[in-house]
């Protein structure tokens, strides 16, 4: 899977507050399980874990661990 890598626009704003992601230390985010989509951009780790926490965006997302599994370690 091939994607193309623009610079994003200088004014660009972080998804999260608004702010420029350039006067801080920008993050960008692709959703690649469908044909990777137009990339998302946050201003700094802080927004993007804040967005993903508001978003539930981990909800099943994750494998199911229990100490009972055999096939655990």
């Amino acid at each position: 899977m091939s994607t193309t890598v623009e610079l994003p626009d200088v004014d660009e704003a972080c998804a999260y507050c608004g702010s420029r992601i350039f006067d801080h230390d920008p993050i960008c985010v692709r959703d690649c399980t469908d044909d990777c989509g137009s990339a998302t951009y946050f201003c700094n780790y802080a927004c993007l874990s804040t967005y993903v926490d508001e978003n539930n965006l981990t909800a099943g997302d994750a494998c199911e661990w229990s100490p009972d599994d055999p096939h655990c370690c």
